[in-house]
């Protein structure tokens, strides 16, 4: 009784004597102490012997979150040398087992779909930003069509039609845009290319109704719909905050818009006379013979967007401030132009691609070094043995890959952290072909494609959710790169060296806002 009533005494004494917002702050304070004893005891006492290690944090629920949220890839690798490739994290009270490098890759990505599924994951999160029956809510025999019409839509005379289409976008838009008035000035380069690639790839994959329907105000659009990314929203689609509520607005305004169109093509009030993914899709038809409807063409047009324009987006905005960090380069680009098509500089034409490798190798080290999604997600259906481990993974976790991780190890890649366009001259490091050449091909419904996942470099991911818009996104890219290095010489302000940070607050990144570089326009030679 003596120990109990030292303690009690002075409790006593406190919660009598205190007000009500002190008992209720130090009862708070007592429960999350509590918490987090119990959480450390829980680490430390009930390991699993046959499941992954698990990533110390202090915090249940919240674990590795916020260090996993700020850096992924310094997550990533702090901790695999603790841990190995294979290890496990608390991310929003959810346990995801990160197996990494090429076999984790290859672990997850092309694991069975009765073994993985992509759709419990990414449903929350893309349905209420692409709308009902389509990629993620549907079943997955669905999407692999879906996913075909849009591949078979993307013909060698819709990819022709796509650089003139691109081209002419990028020279309007460098005429037009008040971040290029005068000679020479300044702007900021991810805000920028931003809005130049949502004219783009409109324009070129959704046709000229939808590019004439846009304008500056679009780019908000995007951006509420894009803010449906919002790692938060893994919990919390459904919750009525602000930001989603900007982003159900902006989907239901871009359905209407799609629909409309749609709808009056389908009365035949518009002439078919162009290779946009519109008109491709009205003449789709599912294996029942069921057409496509309209809702489900607005959906895919709206991924089809996302996919062309974001991704895009932040890859030309790291391009140019990558070359505005090494302005030599942009006089390279601009003399392998006029040594492989004339010095004249005739206009850009789809065949004039293969001739620019320099233009190709910039796009693909930049891909290699800022990839636009960073983790790759998938829930565990049954118990999975990680390949060459003893692991067993259970279905109370969810799997995490990085291939935007194993192309920064120095494993593959002399120097990984240095941005070298020049290390893939001459074929080098062309792991893509090499893995092409020997693999199992496979069709998952959309076309056949190289099965393996053994390259570490897998900026479009791989397995059955592969991205099928890589070639377009290549040639969107060299396009609009062609174009920029024919007008504009571009330099870091000042001449300093330094570039900006890197933004993941989405689930995609992107460079942090401002990146503000200088540019010059070009004199034209008579």
């Amino acid at each position: 009784m003596g120990v109990l009533a030292a303690v009690a005494g002075p409790l006593g004494r406190f919660t009598s004597d205190s007000s009500l917002p002190v008992l209720v702050a130090a009862g708070f304070a007592s429960f999350v102490l509590l918490a987090v004893v119990l959480n450390v005891l829980k680490q430390l006492l009930l390991k699993k012997p046959n499941e992954p290690p698990l990533v110390f944090h202090w915090f249940p629920v919240l674990g590795s979150t916020i260090t996993y949220g700020i850096d992924p890839y310094k997550f990533f690798f702090a901790n695999q040398k603790k841990y190995g490739n294979v290890f496990t994290f608390i991310l929003l009270g959810r346990k995801m087992t990160v197996c990494l490098d090429t076999k984790g890759n290859n672990f997850i990505l092309n694991g069975k779909i009765k073994d993985v599924n992509a759709e419990e994951i990414y449903a929350p999160l893309c349905t209420p930003v692409f709308g009902k029956d389509v990629v993620y809510d549907c079943p997955n025999s669905k999407l692999m069509e879906q996913k075909k019409f849009v591949k078979f839509g993307l013909t060698q005379d819709a990819l022709r039609s796509y650089v003139t289409i691109i081209t002419q976008e990028v020279e309007d838009f460098v005429k037009r845009h008040k971040a290029f008035k005068g000679q020479k000035g300044t702007f900021d380069v991810p805000k920028v290319m931003a809005e130049l690639t949502i004219y783009t790839a409109s324009h070129s994959l959704q046709g000229e109704e939808i590019r004439n329907s846009f304008d500056s105000k679009f780019a908000e659009l995007y951006h509420d719909l894009d803010m449906g990314f919002s790692p938060i929203n893994f919990m919390l689609s459904w919750a009525p905050l602000p930001h989603n509520r900007a982003r159900d607005n902006a989907r239901e305004t871009m359905i209407k818009l799609y629909s409309d169109i749609v709808r009056k093509r389908r009365a035949g009030n518009t002439k078919k006379d162009s290779h946009d993914m519109i008109w491709h899709l009205m003449d789709c038809k599912y294996k029942d013979g069921t057409q496509v409807p309209e809702h489900e063409i607005a959906g895919i047009m709206i991924a089809l967007l996302m996919a062309g324009q974001h991704s895009s987006s932040s890859t030309i905005a790291w391009i140019v401030l990558r070359l505005a960090q090494n302005p030599h380069l942009v006089e390279e680009l601009l003399a392998e132009q006029k040594a492989a098509l004339g010095k004249d500089l005739p206009t850009l034409t789809y065949e004039d691609l293969a001739k620019l490798p320099l233009h190709s190798q910039v796009v693909k080290e930049t891909l290699r070094l800022h990839a636009p999604i960073h983790s790759i997600m998938r829930k565990v259906k049954q118990p999975l043995v990680v390949d060459g481990t003893n692991y067993v993974i259970p279905i109370s976790h969810n799997l995490m890959s990085s291939p935007g991780f194993s192309a920064q190890l120095d494993t593959h890649f002399v120097n990984p952290a240095l941005w070298d366009p020049h290390r893939w001259d001459a074929g080098q490091h062309n792991y893509e072909d090499a893995d092409n050449a020997d693999d199992e091909k496979i069709d998952y419904g959309w076309g056949v494609v190289s099965k393996g996942t053994n390259s570490p470099y897998l900026p479009f991911g791989a397995g059955r959710h592969r991205c099928i818009g890589e070639q377009f996104a290549y040639l969107q890219l060299q396009t609009i790169l062609v174009a920029f290095v024919r007008e504009f010489q571009i330099r870091n302000v000042g001449g300093n060296k330094d570039i900006v940070g890197t933004d993941y607050s989405s689930l995609f990144s992107r460079p942090l806002a401002p990146g503000v570089v200088e540019w010059e326009r070009r004199e034209k030679e008579l």
